[in-house]
């Protein structure tokens, strides 16, 4: 093989393989969808012609059947009036038309017989068009479906390297560390010195109500001799000034 040859040979699969790439199968697919419906119109045009050409013949055949069926009359009557000579020429103008009315029906025949070939193959081509262009949609969805799993794929192989499974694992750990530092400070907050002597003040102020409490019960009468319960001091009513000395005396004799 000589040098130009593989030279070429090689520019041609260089060119292929860089127009390959750049095809996309979907691109292509909905142009040629386009192109096949754009081919209907004109189609349409065609089968419209050779209708028309059809129609032209069957007037043209109407025509002729009307000059044969008048000239036969014209004819009769200049034989009736005895008039050979006019006869004659009416004779020679039927046989005319009489030859062009056969042409004309041999014309339409075919006329006709192309007009339901050119409807037919135009039904053909929108069915086959319709078809292509269910199979052409079903390409697409196949092909958009094929790069779905295309990018699932890559993205499969991205995890598999643990490029990302890393980065997630190391995000979990930090926000793990986070969270219990977090944690923990909220602990030593709640154990810390303030709030260990907001319970003791907490204590105390009760401890003060529940003394004022038996204060009240002492004062009304409501404890009994032997509670044991220390005494308020309490202001004296009137009248009983010198009872509380007796109480005492009497107290020291009785010890």
């Amino acid at each position: 093989m000589g040098v130009f040859a593989r030279l070429k040979r090689s520019v041609r699969a260089l060119f292929g393989g860089i127009v390959e790439k750049t095809e996309d199968p979907e691109l292509i697919l909905q142009q040629t969808i386009r192109d096949m419906r754009d081919r209907v119109p004109e189609l349409n045009n065609s089968v419209a012609q050779v209708m028309a050409t059809e129609k032209l013949l069957a007037k043209s055949k109407e025509r002729l059947e009307t000059q044969v069926v008048d000239l036969d009359s014209k004819i009769r009557a200049s034989v009736k009036m005895g008039r050979d000579d006019i006869a004659t020429a009416y004779i020679g103008q039927l046989q005319q038309a009489q030859l062009d009315l056969q042409k004309t029906g041999q014309q339409l025949e075919h006329a006709n017989l192309a007009s339901k070939q050119a409807l037919k193959a135009r039904d053909n081509y929108v069915l086959q068009m319709q078809r292509r262009t269910a199979e052409a949609m079903q390409l697409i969805n196949q092909s958009k479906q094929a790069k779905l799993q295309e990018q699932l794929a890559q993205t499969m192989e991205s995890f598999q390297i643990g490029d990302d499974a890393s980065t997630f694992n190391e995000m979990r750990d930090k926000i793990d560390r986070r969270a219990a530092a977090a944690e923990a400070k909220m602990q030593l907050g709640s154990a810390s010195v303030d709030n260990q002597m907001q319970d003791i003040e907490r204590e105390a102020m009760d401890m003060q109500l529940q003394d004022k409490l038996l204060a009240y019960k002492q004062d009304m009468g409501l404890l009994g001799a032997g509670t044991g319960a220390p005494t308020p001091q309490a202001l004296p009513a009137e009248g009983e000034t010198t009872t509380g000395g007796q109480n005492g005396t009497g107290g020291s004799h009785t010890g």
